[in-house]
C-alpha cells in the first residue's frame, strides 16, 4: 500500500484542484481583456452619391478614422491590467487556502488515525480486565456486579471503537475532498506531535502586511482609481478625421475632400459615470481599511490559538500523559494482585484514556491555528510540517 505525505498531498491538491483550474481561466481571460484594451478605433469606410443620372452624378469616397483623446487609450490599458492583477491575487489566495485546508484536513486524518489506535488499545486494556474480573468473579473475590460493570465498560469502549472508524471514513472524505481528487488506499506519512512553531511578533506583523487579502484590498484600490481614469477621459470628446475624394461626372473632375468631425459635449459630460466610479473608489478605500482591522483580529486569533494549543499538549506530554500511564499501570496491577478494587482500575484507565485524548485533540487544534495562520498571512503551510 503506498504512502501519501503531507508535501504530496498540498502538491496534489495545487496541481489539479478544480478550483484553481476556474480561478487560472479567469487569469486567462482578463488577459484576453488586456490585449483588447490596446486596439485602437477602426476606420470607416464611407461611400456617397448624388445623382442617379449618369451625366450629373457625384460620387464621394472617404475613410474616417476616429482619434481618442483625453489619453483613454492608456487609461483604458491600465484598468485593464489591474483587472488582471487582481485576478492573479485571487489566483495566489486561492493557492494559499487550498494548502492550508489539505493541512488542516491531513492533521485531521493523522489525528483520528490515533483515535483509532487509541480505541483499540483502549479496548484490549478493556478485555483483560473483563477477563481478568470474570476469573475473580468465579473464583469468589469479587462480587458479580463487578463483572456487569467491566462488560458495560467494555461495550462503551466498542462504540468508541466503531465511532472512531466512522470519523475516519469522513476525515479521509474530507481530506480527498481538500485535494481536489480521490484518496484511495494511502496510508499518511506524518507526525502529529511535531508541533508547528510560532513566529515572533515583528515577523509576523511584517507577514500580515503582506496577505493575501491584504494585498487584494489595495490592488481593488488601484483598480477602481484606474476605472475613475476612464470615466474622466471619456468627458473629452474624440474627434473624427475625414480624407477622401469627390468625383464630378458633369465637369469632369475630382477633388480631395478632408473633414473634421467634433462632439460638442453639451448634454453629456459624463458626470453621472464619473460620480459613480469616485464613490467606487471610496468604497474600495473603506473595505481596505476594515479588511486590514478583520485580518489583523484574525491572525492575532488564531496565533494566540497556537500559542495556547502548543503549551496545552507540551503540559499534556510532559506531565499528564505521562502521570495518568503510571497512575492505570499501578492500579492494573494492584487490581490483579487484589489491591485496588476493580472501580479505582477502571477510574485509572478513564483517566488515561481522557488524557492521551485530550492531547491528541490539543496537538490537532494546534495544526490548524497553524494553517489557518499561514492562510492568513500567505505563507507556506508546509511549514507546519517540518
Amino acid at each position: 500500500m503506498g504512502q501519501l505525505s503531507l508535501r504530496q498531498a498540498v502538491e496534489q491538491a495545487l496541481a489539479h484542484h478544480p478550483e484553481l483550474a476556474v480561478a487560472d481561466a479567469e487569469v486567462q481571460a482578463l488577459g484576453g481583456a488586456s490585449l483588447q484594451a490596446r486596439a485602437r478605433p477602426n476606420p470607416e469606410l464611407s461611400f456617397t452619391q448624388e445623382g442617379t443620372k449618369s451625366p450629373s452624378r457625384t460620387t464621394t469616397v472617404q475613410i474616417n478614422q476616429p482619434i481618442e483623446l483625453g489619453g483613454k487609450r492608456q487609461a483604458r490599458m491600465t484598468a485593464a491590467e489591474r483587472a488582471a492583477e487582481l485576478a492573479r491575487a485571487d489566483l495566489s489566495a486561492r493557492r494559499h487556502a487550498i494548502a492550508a485546508a489539505v493541512v488542516t484536513a491531513f492533521f485531521d486524518v493523522l489525528t483520528i488515525q490515533e483515535r483509532l489506535r487509541l480505541a483499540e488499545a483502549a479496548l484490549e486494556l478493556s478485555q483483560r480486565s473483563s477477563l481478568a474480573t470474570s476469573q475473580r468473579v468465579k473464583a469468589g473475590k469479587l462480587s458479580p456486579v463487578e463483572e456487569t460493570k467491566a462488560k458495560v465498560a467494555e461495550a462503551n469502549v466498542r462504540i468508541e471503537l466503531a465511532q472512531a472508524r466512522s470519523e475516519s471514513s469522513a476525515a479521509r472524505a474530507r481530506l480527498a475532498s481538500a485535494m481536489g481528487s480521490p484518496l484511495g488506499p494511502l496510508v499518511l506519512e506524518g507526525r502529529l506531535d511535531d508541533l508547528p512553531p510560532i513566529q515572533n511578533y515583528e515577523g509576523f506583523q511584517a507577514q500580515l502586511d503582506q496577505s493575501p487579502a491584504l494585498q487584494r484590498a489595495e490592488m481593488e484600490v488601484r483598480r477602481r482609481q484606474a476605472l475613475t481614469a476612464v470615466e474622466n477621459a471619456r468627458r473629452i470628446s474624440d474627434i473624427t478625421v475625414s480624407l477622401g475624394a469627390k468625383r464630378d461626372q458633369e465637369q469632369g473632375r475630382t477633388q480631395a475632400v478632408i473633414g473634421l468631425s467634433i462632439p460638442l459635449p453639451l448634454f453629456d459630460r459624463n458626470e453621472g459615470n464619473i460620480l459613480e466610479a469616485l464613490k467606487r473608489e471610496d468604497k474600495a478605500r473603506l473595505e481596505l481599511a476594515s479588511t486590514r482591522m478583520q485580518l489583523e483580529s484574525e491572525a492575532l486569533q488564531a496565533r494566540e490559538r497556537l500559542s495556547s494549543a502548543r503549551a496545552e499538549a507540551q503540559s499534556l506530554a510532559a506531565d499528564v500523559v505521562p502521570g495518568a500511564q503510571s497512575a492505570y499501570d499501578a492500579a492494573t496491577k494492584g487490581f490483579e494482585l487484589g489491591k485496588f478494587s476493580f472501580l479505582e482500575a477502571l477510574d485509572a484507565q478513564r483517566t488515561l484514556l481522557q488524557a492521551r485524548s485530550q492531547y491528541l485533540k490539543a496537538l490537532a487544534e494546534a495544526h490548524r491555528a497553524s494553517a489557518e495562520l499561514h492562510r492568513i498571512l500567505g505563507t507556506d503551510a508546509l511549514t507546519s510540517a517540518r
